[in-house]
């Protein structure tokens, strides 16, 4: 496998506009600096977890899912280790293309689909039009991607703008292990906690428990996936002292089991 070089995904992506481009290698980066591109991208990753940040967004990749990243969204790539496999194909906006290839979101990835994409891995550099078998392959995958990618799971978190809100998340992020109420918080920073609600709906568009929620979610899939920590372990870890609730919040917000990770994790890393 490969690593990255001489930045393929800033002058090579885009070189030609009606090519489909594909890339499987391995990172061999702490980072992948700030970037855009006029195709839309198909992001999987192997090996690891992976944050990937737009300028309203931080979002988190972890294994047996992918990203959809639309042509012109800013972001950079962000992995937990160099060794991470990143598999990418890049494809024309094409008239057609529905509002599912308009917006940045993670997806699970099912048999199919990794079968698919794994298919793609024979190829490398660019697709071009003419080369009418490897072209039409490509190109239909992209089309069953809205097909086999029914709901888009909240692995992302908004980042706020407010500087008390900055402050406050922050406080969470080092509190995450705590049993925290929101009234805690609103009495820590010296806010009522109507106008501490209306603060998270305007600048986050979600409630505190939501944020919450999610904050721990990803935090003890980074303990999973990263940590190899038990599910117990995790659990504790994130404010959870009942494994049942933890297990089930998990599931309902990153869309698998986490005794599924632990039972997949070596394969994943591989």
């Amino acid at each position: 496998m490969e690593q990255y070089v001489n930045r393929y995904y800033i002058t090579e992506v885009d070189r030609h506009p009606d090519t489909i481009y594909c890339h499987h290698a391995v990172m061999g980066e702490k980072f992948i600096p700030e970037h855009v591109h006029k195709k839309g991208q198909f992001l999987y990753t192997e090996g690891g977890v992976v944050y990937l940040n737009t300028p309203q967004q931080s979002y988190f990749l972890p294994a047996r899912h992918y990203i959809w990243i639309p042509a012109g969204v800013r972001h950079s790539i962000h992995p937990s280790t160099p060794e991470v496999i990143m598999r990418n194909l890049y494809f024309p906006v094409y008239e057609y293309d529905n509002s599912f290839f308009m917006q940045t979101a993670i997806y699970p990835v099912d048999d199919l689909l990794m079968e698919l994409m794994m298919f793609t891995n024979r190829w490398n550099g660019n697709i071009h039009p003419q080369e009418e078998s490897r072209y039409s392959i490509a190109k239909s995958f992209k089309m069953l991607l809205p097909e086999l990618s029914k709901g888009a799971l909240p692995l992302a978190l908004p980042y706020p703008d407010d500087s008390r809100l900055l402050k406050i998340v922050e406080y969470l992020d080092r509190h995450i292990a705590d049993t925290i109420s929101f009234k805690q918080v609103a009495d820590h920073f010296g806010i009522s906690e109507r106008s501490l609600a209306r603060l998270f709906q305007k600048e986050l568009n979600m409630s505190f428990i939501q944020y919450f929620t999610i904050l721990r979610m990803l935090k003890g899939l980074k303990l999973l996936l990263d940590d190899k920590l038990s599910i117990n372990e995790v659990a504790t870890k994130v404010g959870y002292s009942s494994l049942p609730t933890f297990s089930n919040t998990f599931t309902k917000i990153v869309g698998v089991r986490p005794s599924e990770y632990v039972k997949h994790r070596g394969l994943w890393d591989r």
